[in-house]
């Protein structure tokens, strides 16, 4: 059971603004594709290599990948 219920990135909803697929991804980043299926449910972080290279993919900046978890209450 997982008691940690925080979204670290937002790799799912850039690919969604993209009209792209994790699938696609995948393939783009030389990865499994349930790699990047678990990257996109929050159940596992991307290194921060992986990070950069999937920001230039999307051509997006790594700030807009991740989650501003600031004020988050813990």
């Amino acid at each position: 059971m997982k008691s940690n219920n925080k979204k670290y990135n937002r790799i799912k909803i850039v690919l969604v603004e993209q009209e792209r697929s994790s699938k696609w991804l995948a393939e783009k980043i030389d990865k499994d594709k349930s790699t990047v299926s678990r990257w996109c449910t929050n159940d596992m972080q991307p290194s921060l290599e992986t990070l950069f290279q999937i920001a230039e993919i999307l051509g997006v900046s790594v700030a807009k990948l991740l989650h501003d978890n600031t004020n988050v209450e813990n």
